[in-house]
């Protein structure tokens, strides 16, 4: 007899529940035998959410470990707990509330995080703003998402003209500089902090849960919800990504983007030092790895790039010997760049695939990239990923490209303006094409929307970027489709060279042309100093256009 579906469901999620309950156990999650220890930290993390619950925890577990380092110091677990407390009754007592939203236009600093907790204790909900934002998207999404409070570093305040005044604004980062002082009407939050008292503030009903920002490269960007995670949701990552409790993580990657939030709640909640710097820089990165002894550095790919490409003897100065992981994720990280990090730091390299709205997807680990460089890994506990054809039939057979649909116990309802991203099967469309290998190792092809149909062949981009990054003498590339009269459609390539480089347009295209098909040969090859990209590295590819 043919088993309802049913009961295969609750069979799957009773299945997943134990193996999470394993992997929480074995990062140190789940201490044993001290089990009360969990179950406190998973109710602290239900009753304030995932920043606040989490330090709560972290402070509980150890007052003197440090939670934070940004350039001001470190901080400990439980001086940001005291700070938040006074933070979250400072601003209760000038009308926020449980439901009210609270954006942050910021760096990553102690500031940010500080919002971050505060906001969870009111019960409020925190809205992460993209700090590359233009002034035209900062005023509409904050007219959107209905904003009631907004905290921003100083260097932002021209950008927020256009933004409502009726939206209450309080000072985040402040450099130090005694003429601005002096005129400055704006609230800072040191000062709400400093004058306010910061014993423990009561749970709110209700979570207030914080929204991501899609990082789309054209118009308004979308509000992607999390207003409630469970804690279990952590072993999506801890499955596949080996982050241990009380060890130190470098965040690279910026706290407002999908990447760097989901690891800062993680690196929390595992009670680790996460250490930050408010602006990107390579050596800086190698140099902070090494003084505060970090096990994990997460990054997007751009920044990743920028490390392997500093001068050989620069990464000689500092011992970096401690990285048991570098987390990438964000944008495609092509074979080259992955080779070249593994040479660099052994092997150490996590690539993750997802997105804003599916959040975590697949997973490939150092031994999966050395087996087949590229592949963004296998599904972990609690995922599922499906690849569908045109006529949304399943395609289960390997090396057949489809369409890319995912579904976790991160995935998002909804954007915040109503609108729904296609389902098949109760999984989300990610907007990518790709393929299973025979071992079973994702592979992603290209965005959907990005192939092209050259001369009756199905052409993906990705393919011809991943191949010319392969030289020595080729820096970045960005190939887009773009109209031909004979063949309907063809590939232009954007490339920056090194330094040294002595290229030109003819000898890339017989380059492409002796590795890859005919129809693959760009049309056109344009050099550039760089590539145009947004704050989280990806590519403005309208501006290639």
């Amino acid at each position: 007899m043919k088993t309802p579906p049913t009961v295969t469901a609750l069979a799957e999620r009773v299945s997943d529940t134990v193996r999470s309950v394993d992997v929480m156990w074995r990062a140190g999650l789940i201490p044993f035998p001290r089990l009360d220890e969990g179950l406190r930290s998973i109710r602290a993390v239900h009753r304030f959410g995932p920043f606040a619950g989490a330090n709560l925890t972290a402070a509980r577990r150890d007052p003197t470990a440090v939670g934070l380092v940004d350039e001001l110091g470190p901080v400990t677990f439980h001086q940001l707990e005291i700070q938040s407390n006074a933070l979250a009754r400072a601003w209760s007592k000038r009308g926020l509330r449980q439901g009210s939203v609270v954006a942050a236009l910021c760096r990553d600093h102690r500031w940010l995080v500080l919002a971050m907790l505060a906001t969870g204790k009111l019960g409020a909900r925190l809205l992460l703003m993209n700090t590359g934002f233009a002034q035209p998207q900062l005023a509409d999404v904050a007219e959107r998402e209905n904003v009631a409070a907004l905290v921003h570093d100083e260097e932002f305040t021209e950008l927020l003209s256009t933004v409502s005044p009726g939206v209450e604004r309080y000072l985040a980062w402040v450099e130090p500089d005694t003429d601005r002082d002096e005129g400055r009407t704006t609230p800072t939050m040191s000062e709400l902090v400093s004058g306010t008292d910061g014993t423990a503030v009561s749970a709110p009903t209700k979570p207030g849960g914080f929204v991501l920002l899609t990082s789309g490269t054209t118009g308004t960007p979308k509000g992607a919800p999390r207003p409630q995670t469970s804690v279990f949701d952590s072993a999506q990552f801890l499955d596949r990504v080996p982050l241990r409790v009380g060890e130190a993580t470098f965040m690279a990657a910026p706290l407002f983007h999908g990447t760097g939030l989901s690891q800062f709640i993680l690196s929390f909640a595992l009670g680790c030092t996460v250490v930050v710097r408010r602006k990107f820089d390579p050596e800086e990165t190698l140099r902070a790895i090494a003084e505060n002894r970090c096990s994990a550095l997460v990054v997007v790919p751009t920044m990743l790039q920028r490390i392997v490409d500093l001068d050989p003897e620069v990464p000689k100065k500092y011992d970096t010997s401690s990285l048991r992981i570098v987390f990438a994720a964000g944008s495609a990280l092509s074979p080259d760049l992955g080779n070249r990090t593994q040479q660099m730091f052994g092997d150490v390299l996590y690539n993750l695939y997802g997105s804003t709205e599916v959040a975590v997807a697949t997973v490939a680990t150092p031994q999966d990239w050395k087996q087949a460089p590229g592949t963004v890994g296998r599904v972990p506990v609690g995922c599922r990923v499906a690849l569908y054809d045109e006529h949304n039939e399943s395609i289960t057979r390997s090396h057949v490209t489809g369409r890319v649909y995912v579904g976790s116990g991160l995935s998002f309802e909804g954007y915040t303006d109503g609108r729904q991203k296609d389902m098949i099967d109760g999984l989300l469309a990610s907007g990518d094409v790709g393929h299973f290998d025979s071992d079973g190792l994702l592979f992603i092809d290209g965005r959907d929307d990005e192939m092209i149909v050259s001369g009756g062949e199905n052409v993906y981009p990705i393919e011809v970027e991943n191949l010319l990054v392969e030289r020595d003498d080729v820096l970045e590339a960005a190939v887009l489709g773009v109209s031909d009269d004979d063949f309907g459609q063809r590939l232009n390539a954007y490339v920056v060279c090194s330094a040294d480089a002595d290229l030109d347009e003819e000898t890339l295209r017989e380059y492409v042309k002796e590795n890859l098909a005919r129809y693959k040969v760009p049309k056109r090859v344009v050099f550039l100093p760089e590539l145009p990209r947004n704050a989280t590295g990806k590519l403005l590819r309208n501006q290639l256009e």
